[in-house]
């Protein structure tokens, strides 16, 4: 009768590690997920940051003409 309540604890034990598995297997898809979506935007993120950079070094950024006060005057 011991043997039984052993293999019972033994069996709720494995049970709750299966559950923790399946949850840490969800999380990690899930981080996985949004770690390959943050890095898609950071790439293109930085490749605007290089063409902006690229513009303004061009001198091609229209700003206006030098002296007319800015519309809020």
């Amino acid at each position: 009768m011991v043997t039984v309540v052993m293999d019972d604890d033994v069996s709720d034990r494995f049970i709750d590690l299966e559950v923790k598995l399946a949850y840490q297997d969800r999380t990690i898809r899930e981080l996985d997920g949004l770690v390959r979506e943050l890095a898609t935007r950071l790439e293109e993120t930085e490749k605007k940051l290089a063409q902006l950079e690229q513009t303004v070094r061009a001198g091609e950024v229209p700003l206006g003409p030098p002296n007319e006060p800015p519309p809020h005057y």
